[in-house]
């Protein structure tokens, strides 16, 4: 669920009233793209689009391949050292090089050309995995090559999201698309891991990492063939600071405070979802009623977007951003009285679904990110995400070891639903709408 809601960003208004700058990657979006801005059918109106039927494939070869090979790799490391402390390295040790690759590469999305950097990143990893599996492999090697795949994640998932917005347009197809890769990683996360579960009972761990570099070696020749080559969006010569993106990021006040509204509510989310086995314990739930907990999240996430996707118009789902998002945190309070499995799986689920704000933020991020600075912005997003959900969980556990399970939760819903309303306040005085017509969300436009 983590790594998920990790996999994975409209600026509704107009930020200037002289009339916008047509650069000539976006002459080359508009050609490109192969559908309109504003689709009629849902998302079925997505995989009309030839590429992204390449790019969505791709996109679920790669999860479901990560996914496995985290089971394998830990399970390998566990029997090789015997090592409870060096098997939960293995799965945690991504967070600090997702953190450093998202940083450092975050200017390679817009200074190489897209498909390039998806096809090399995937390249990597199918050789790290491949190098896993040689018997010779030893356990320092092994978590070398962990650290390797986890450097080039942000910047593929980056470049990704950068160019969806030139194979869809950066209107309703693009936040559709989004919407559609962030179900798969949700879906992939509670498939994988049964998967990845029934493999290692017929194969050997290595046997089950050679699968998953086979399937990056399918994604990285889906999107070799699958896609159209594209031009980088900024200039290779103009080499910048790594921290530049950042800066230029929160330089921008309306961006900044996109940014954080996709980056803080996740980090109390977690919260009751880190907590999750020793609160069941405490309850005296069995391993079958924490594996519904532990689903009942994603599930959540999952039918909230389905929804929102598929029932809401895009006006509607603009509207919505502030409202939902202001209770997201709400369910949680539940906590507070100590409550039962079945009142917990209702809350995580009543969480979950109100992450469907996220579809109308995914609009309003993309129109509000420069277009020279798209991958570096979705690089930064993804980073930030998955590194500051990373730090919830731990805080989460060391508020665990000095307080009551339901009383960290209680303050996580309350500090978190704080932030959220200073944040959406912000936004609030980031609007300028202006008169005139109106757009397909219903705001004015020039």
């Amino acid at each position: 669920m983590i790594r998920a809601m990790i996999r994975a960003e409209t600026n509704l208004y107009r930020r200037h009233r002289s009339p916008p700058r047509v650069s000539p990657m976006a002459t080359v979006n508009q050609a490109t793209a192969g559908t309109p801005s504003n689709p009629s059918g849902g998302y079925r109106s997505v995989f009309r689009v030839r590429e992204f039927r390449a790019v969505f494939a791709a996109h679920l070869m790669s999860v479901l391949g990560v996914v496995v090979a985290e089971i394998a790799l830990t399970v390998l490391v566990y029997r090789l050292t015997g090592s409870p402390l060096m098997s939960a390295l293995t799965f945690a040790l991504g967070f600090l090089p997702y953190a450093l690759g998202g940083t450092l590469l975050a200017g390679t999305a817009d200074r190489r050309p897209a498909r390039r950097v998806l096809v090399g990143c995937d390249l990597v990893c199918a050789v790290c995995a491949a190098a896993m599996v040689l018997p010779g492999t030893p356990v320092a090697g092994l978590l070398v090559l962990r650290c390797a795949m986890a450097f080039v994640a942000p910047l593929f998932q980056g470049a990704r999201s950068a160019s969806l917005a030139d194979i869809l347009g950066s209107g309703e197809t693009f936040v559709l698309g989004r919407s559609l890769l962030r179900m798969v990683a949700q879906s992939a996360q509670l498939i994988g891991f049964g998967l990845g579960g029934l493999l290692l009972t017929v194969l050997a761990p290595r046997g089950a990492i050679a699968l998953t570099a086979a399937g990056f070696l399918g994604s990285a020749l889906l999107l070799r063939f699958g896609t159209r080559a594209r031009p980088a969006r900024a200039a290779a010569a103009g080499r910048t600071s790594p921290l530049a993106g950042l800066r230029a990021v929160f330089g921008e006040r309306r961006l900044r405070v996109l940014t954080l509204l996709f980056w803080l509510p996740p980090v109390f989310l977690v919260v009751p979802e880190a907590l999750l086995a020793p609160y069941a314990d405490g309850l005296g739930a069995g391993t079958a009623a924490l594996g519904l907990l532990m689903c009942a999240l994603p599930v959540g996430t999952i039918a909230g977007e389905l929804w929102a996707g598929s029932v809401l118009t895009a006006r509607t789902r603009s509207r919505i951003v502030a409202p939902l998002a202001a209770v997201g945190l709400l369910p949680l309070l539940v906590y507070a009285v100590r409550p039962g499995p079945v009142a917990v799986l209702a809350a995580l689920l009543l969480a979950g679904l109100a992450h469907a704000y996220t579809l109308g933020l995914d609009r309003m991020y993309v129109d509000a990110v420069p277009e020279e600075l798209r991958g570096r912005a979705m690089t930064l997003l993804s980073t930030g995400m998955m590194t500051l959900q990373g730090a919830g969980m731990a805080l989460a556990g060391l508020a665990a070891e000095f307080l009551a399970v339901h009383v960290v939760v209680t303050a996580a819903a309350v500090l978190g639903t704080g932030v959220v309303l200073l944040l959406l306040a912000e936004l609030r005085a980031t609007a300028r709408p202006l008169r005139g017509p109106r757009n397909e969300t219903g705001l004015a436009i020039k």
